[in-house]
């Protein structure tokens, strides 16, 4: 699958999964925007890109104010002329339990994800709406803004609101011919090893130690470049016709994530009471509740 004459703009690909993205934009043909707040590690992938055979510069800066997000367009347009991917991938984790969690700690991880999120797809759009060639958007939800996870309330409230993007900036973008999607990764990097019980995980990986079938199928885990060729397909011309979606991909395991949706319905002649929900709840619409948490991370059946 090929992304010849193509440019892209990932943003957070210094390391991590952003770095996979970048490559294997990179090695799909595509022209690479490669974005971090550390100037080094950008220069270093950037330079592997390039010393690879492919196409990339730099553009350093923190994701989330709308002047970093003008700035990777303008470097884009600048460097290679267009624009037709933008990847919005940067974030960090600050987790806590609600109780302890501090403003600081709640505003940089919505400044981050969120607003970064929101400033570099609307850069991304505007240019694409100029072109007038179509393009693509691909946000980055996580399990946890699907299903909630303990410690986890500014970056799970983030990612569900990415989701919410995905789905209404399809709506808005498709008569630019521009799809919307968000991919939901499960990877393991550095960024997780806070996460109570995925520090082993992440030492293994890192010393190259192959994954067992259990992590990579069941929990739907596996390495960084293990996510990368969903971007590559989501910004191809074979994606054309998907958008809107919330689409998984970890170790050996792709998903298609439901919708929010009606699960169950009842109605009552002139309205509800309390009492009246009380009577009826359990037995009506209350009679399977959802599931919330990720299963493998304590999450409840």
């Amino acid at each position: 699958m090929r992304l010849d004459n193509k440019v892209a703009i990932v943003t957070g690909s210094g390391r991590g999964i952003g770095r996979a993205y970048a490559r294997a934009l990179a090695e799909a043909g595509a022209s690479v925007v490669v974005n971090d707040i550390d100037a080094d590690v950008a220069q270093e992938t950037a330079q592997g890109i390039r010393d690879s055979g492919g196409t990339a510069t730099v553009a350093v800066g923190p994701v989330g104010p709308s002047e970093t997000a003008e700035v990777l367009v303008e470097r884009a347009v600048s460097e290679f002329g267009r624009l037709d991917i933008m990847c919005t991938n940067a974030g960090l984790l600050r987790d806590r339990v609600l109780w302890n969690m501090s403003d600081e700690e709640f505003d940089i991880v919505i400044e981050t994800h969120l607003r970064g999120t929101f400033t570099c797809a609307r850069a991304a759009v505007r240019r694409m709406r100029e072109q007038d060639e179509g393009g693509r958007i691909v946000v980055i939800s996580s399990i946890a803004g699907q299903r909630g996870n303990f410690g986890q309330t500014n970056y799970s409230a983030a990612k569900a609101g990415i989701a919410a993007f995905a789905r209404t900036w399809a709506l808005e973008c498709a008569r630019n011919r521009i799809t919307v999607n968000a991919i939901v990764p499960n990877a393991i990097t550095r960024m997780i090893a806070t996460i109570p019980g995925m520090a082993p995980l992440v030492e293994a990986a890192e010393q190259g130690q192959p994954l067992p079938d259990m992590v990579r199928k069941q929990m739907g885990m596996g390495t960084a470049e293990d996510v990368a060729p969903l971007l590559v397909f989501l910004a191809s011309d074979a994606a054309a016709d998907i958008t809107g979606q919330c689409i998984g991909l970890g170790g050996d395991k792709l998903s298609l994530w439901a919708h929010p949706k009606e699960k169950s319905v009842a109605f009552r002649d002139g309205g509800w009471t309390a009492d009246g929900i009380a009577e009826v709840f359990s037995s009506s619409v209350g009679a399977e509740l959802e599931t919330y948490g990720i299963p493998f991370l304590g999450g409840k059946s």
